[in-house]
């Protein structure tokens, strides 16, 4: 909870407003109204808003015991059977009344233990991921956390970087910004300070800058008007809802958990009809159809899948790698393909300034002295504090203080920012003698192009230094006596300066890192905005594959038809435009397998919004990070490849659990359906049902612990419904062949009464269910050729101990059990190394029919999944986020739970980035 200091808690509040209401004043009288200025609020004073207005967010991320508790409940069948309990109560069947209520309230504790513990580890996963902005406080430029943001706060506005809040526009240089996620308009709105008409809609308010948009040109200040909820943005958000669109993952789960559903629907009415026409007491029926549905129900499977997954983000952040959502771990595993840029990446990232050259091909300090006066960096007391890495790199090098020295008393008129269209920055420059110069840097090809002449000497000094595999800046000028203002159209007739040459070295551990990719199956391919040859370079000195290069105006020559078939063949893409960036991932997701983009600067986001799966770094462009599903501590292509590997093992592991519900489980269901029609009494009490099915559960909650085989891991597995359904048929019934094996024991061995029956048939079934994991886990010969994890061991062998022992305790005449005799042991032990062998002789015939790696079909990027990304950068953990009746503002220092639309967070809902 936020502390507003003891001696401001007095002052007057201050009000904040709307754009529709700043947007017809001036930015002098916005700021007045705001209480503030160009130098920003205090410390103090906005430690003091920031009590009044609560946190900048859309969205929170608490944990929720009660909803976490409604999502164990809510099932229907859980719903019918306790209602069916509760009758049977009231007609007399106190006994077995109470002990389904017992445990149902197991099974759901059960449950809500691990999801809630889940649901921790997300939040504490989410609390290590933050997002600031550059705000003027106290005259001095500093970053602030974006959720600490305050109406008045003065923010300054980069290219790249998400728009922080609502604010109103007070200086601008050719600024721009991608409104697209809340008007789904393609073109950038062009900003200025000038006021406008009063009432303008949101697309017509050009003095505003919009809390969830991109700053895609230029620069700019201004001054904040809305935070939070009370932002543009931060009401669409809410008009979404909490749910985020499914991944594949999550789709896969849905449509798992429908096939069951159907076929435990049909069980359910078929067994009560056929009770009913056995004329058994209707309750009785009623009690045991659905206990048989509640056992074909994967009731564990959220739980299971939660505690895969928590155990997944704490392992993989250990690696230093963070999902934003917890199914993105599994998402990361299915990846076939990786697109990645090339600086920081496979090369070192620690990008220094070499020397400079004049036009003669010499060596010539001029070029770098025209650098630094042409430069976008964010500097203070002479230092660097943000800005590009080439500009951050010409600053920090040692050759820079001699040249400022010589720039000294130059005077900067003008600036034209670099965009990613054009390729360059321009300034107007008031030099001590009374010259004005235009100067231009950028890339090489781009400055050239707009030079009148341009010696044969520069070309090969050029040509030279892409063959070393140097990033090169071009340095260009002419006189521009008179001129006050830049445009595009004044980059022309230029004449070359020189270049400015910078070291970017491969990365020594890229290539083992490269080579663990590869034994994963996946195909890495290098997309960089660099010339062709240095790419080219870097990627022959990694060792990547020869598959050829293509630049942008290649690309440009395409459709998209032709794009697909090329982008196979191809290894590198160079001078691409972020538009070609995601065109190159669109084309490859239309083959069908899972597409990665690894990014971090702010012409990767439309990329990593195109890919399945969306990786930057932590020290990238907040663009970049808001569009990303994954996030690297560290930009290192081998932490990369352990959390494909982790999302592999978790996927692995989940599905062991699903094949699971499918064979034995589904066959020991079908054996009670087929067995009531033949006897005379229930196979198995209700009772004794979802004790079975609780049992054989919590043994599987030790699956995420289990070992995964090396070739379970070497490719990516994805989701096949088919592939399942075919599984549960070919196992299924030969779970029931023991099951009605059992049945003869029972029946004409021992000559069993309906309790030893029943005490039989639940020591067997529980024992052939849960014992057939080992078999099921792996492709392998269990025990000799892949060992389970001893937690697994352990869990799967205590539940059938536990299981077998039952009959013979003082419990057992209240659970209806009967003790069975020494030589049903015997017989079972034989039933099962004999149901083993089986499944073990089926698995092998059944997967030399089966393909290995199944395709899957790419889901489409939609708006509504952007605007929750986006919501994603505005979330906080402090507490819950609401919006105040009235449209006012809630001053009071904590909001209850029970007001926050989001305070619980499950794979659905919305998640800090």
């Amino acid at each position: 909870m936020v502390t507003a200091p003891a001696e401001d808690r007095a002052r007057p509040a201050v009000r904040d407003f709307d754009t529709v209401a700043a947007s017809a004043l001036s930015a002098g009288e916005v700021s007045a109204r705001l209480g503030s200025g160009e130098p920003g609020l205090s410390d103090t004073e906005a430690a003091r808003r920031l009590f009044q207005f609560g946190p900048n967010a859309v969205a929170s991320h608490r944990t929720g015991v009660w909803l976490v508790l409604w999502h164990q409940l809510r099932s229907s069948l859980l719903g019918l059977l306790a209602i069916a309990a509760v009758a049977s109560y009231f007609v007399g069947e106190r006994s077995d009344a109470l002990i389904i209520g017992v445990i149902l309230l197991l099974s759901v504790g059960l449950g809500f233990v691990n999801e809630y513990r889940a649901e921790q580890a997300a939040q504490a996963l989410h609390a290590q991921i933050s997002h600031q902005a550059l705000v003027r406080r106290g005259g001095r430029a500093m970053p602030v956390e974006v959720i600490d943001l305050v109406p008045g706060d003065v923010v300054e506005l980069r290219l790249g970087e998400i728009v922080p809040a609502d604010i109103r526009v007070i200086s601008s240089v050719g600024l721009e910004c991608d409104e697209s996620t809340l008007t789904g308009e393609s073109l950038p709105t062009e900003k200025d300070a000038r006021p406008i008409a009063a009432g303008a809609a949101l697309a017509e308010r050009s003095n505003c800058a919009f809390m969830g948009t991109v700053v895609q040109a230029g620069s700019g200040l201004g001054v904040v008007v809305a935070t939070g909820a009370r932002t543009e943005f931060g009401k669409i958000a809410f008009g979404l809802g909490a749910h985020q669109p499914q991944t594949e993952f999550q789709i896969g789960l849905r449509r798992f958990s429908t096939l069951l559903a159907q076929v435990a629907g049909v069980l359910t009415v078929s067994i009560f009809v056929i009770n009913v026409v056995l004329h058994r007491p209707v309750i009785d029926a009623l009690l045991f159809s659905l206990a048989i549905a509640v056992g074909i129900t994967p009731q564990l499977l959220p739980a299971v899948v939660s505690t895969s997954l928590a155990d997944g983000s704490r392992q993989l952040a250990k690696l230093k790698v963070l999902v934003k959502r917890l199914v993105c771990i599994e998402d990361l595993g299915d990846v076939d393909v990786l697109f990645t840029d090339k600086t920081g990446t496979l090369t070192e990232g620690r990008i220094s300034f070499m020397r400079s050259f004049g036009s003669d091909g010499l060596i010539d300090d001029e070029p770098l002295r025209w650098g630094l006066l042409c430069n976008e960096a964010t500097v203070q007391d002479a230092v660097a504090v943000g800005g590009n890495p080439l500009d951050i790199a010409l600053w920090r090098s040692p050759a820079a203080a001699a040249a400022s020295t010589a720039s000294r008393g130059a005077v900067r008129l003008a600036i034209l920012p670099f965009d990613h269209q054009r390729l360059m920055t321009s300034v107007l420059i008031d030099e001590p003698g009374g010259v004005r110069t235009l100067i231009t840097k950028g890339a090489p090809e781009a400055v050239l192009e707009h030079c009148v002449q341009v010696p044969q000497a520069a070309r090969e000094a050029l040509e030279r230094e892409f063959a070393a595999g140097n990033r090169v800046i071009a340095v260009a000028g002419r006189p521009a006596p008179g001129a006050t203002a830049l445009v595009p159209g004044d980059e022309k007739d230029l004449i070359l300066a020189g270049f400015l040459i910078f070291l970017d070295a491969p990365k020594a551990s890229a290539r083992a890192a490269l080579e663990r990719l590869a034994a994963l199956g996946i195909a890495v391919k290098v997309i960089t905005g660099d010339n062709p040859v240095v790419a080219a370079k870097v990627c022959r000195d990694l060792g990547l594959p020869n598959g050829g290069t293509l630049t942008g105006t290649d690309l440009d020559a395409m459709n998209d038809a032709q794009l697909a078939a090329a982008v196979p063949g191809t290894m590198a893409f160079a001078r691409v435009s972020p538009e070609h960036k995601a065109r190159i991932v669109r084309a490859q997701r239309t083959s069908g397998v899972g597409v990665a983009f690894l990014g971090d600067g702010v012409n990767d986001a439309l990329a990593l919004h195109a890919a399945d799966v969306g990786i930057s770094v932590d020290s990238g462009s907040d663009v970049a990070k808001d569009a990303a599903d994954v996030i690297l501590l560290e930009k290192d292509l081998g932490v990369l490849a352990d959390g494909v590997v982790e999302g592999r093992r978790i996927f692995a592991n989940t599905i062991k659990y699903v094949l699971m519900g499918t064979s034995s489980n589904f066959g020991n269901m079908f054996s009670a359906a087929g067995a009531s029609l033949f006897l005379h009494f229930l196979p198995m009490l209700p009772s004794q049902i979802l004790l079975n099915n609780l049992l054989y559960d919590s043994s599987q909650l030790a699956i995420p612990t289990d070992e995964v085989d090396p070739e379970q891991l070497a490719r990516p597995s994805h989701w096949d419904i088919a592939f399942i359904r075919r599984f549960m048929v070919f196992f299924g019934p030969i779970s029931s062949v023991f099951d009605f094996a059992t049945f003869g024991v029972m029946l004409w061995v021992f000559h069993s009464g309906p309790a030893q029956f029943r005490s039989g048939w639940f020591v067997e079934s529980l024992a052939t269910q849960t014992l057939v994991i080992f078999a099921i886990r792996t492709r392998r010969i269990p025990f000799f050729r892949s060992r389970p994890s001893l937690p697994l061991l352990l869990a799967a062998l205590s539940v059938v101990t536990v299981g077998a022992i039952l009959p013979a305790t003082p419990l057992a005449g209240t659970l209806g059990f009967h003790p069975l005799p020494l030589g049903f042991f015997l017989a079972l032990v034989l039933m099962v190394a004999c149901y083993l062998v089986l499944i073990e002789i089926g698995k092998h015939r059944f997967y030399r029919t089966t393909p290995p790696h199944p395709a899957t079909v790419s889901a489409p990027r939609t708006r509504r999944r952007r605007v929750h990304r986006r919501a994603a950068h505005f979330t906080t953990t402090l507490r819950p986020i609401t919006t105040p009746p009235g449209g006012e503002h809630d001053a009071s220092p904590s909001l209850t739970a029970d007001q926050s639309p989001d305070r619980h967070q499950d794979a659905d809902h919305h998640t800090p980035s």
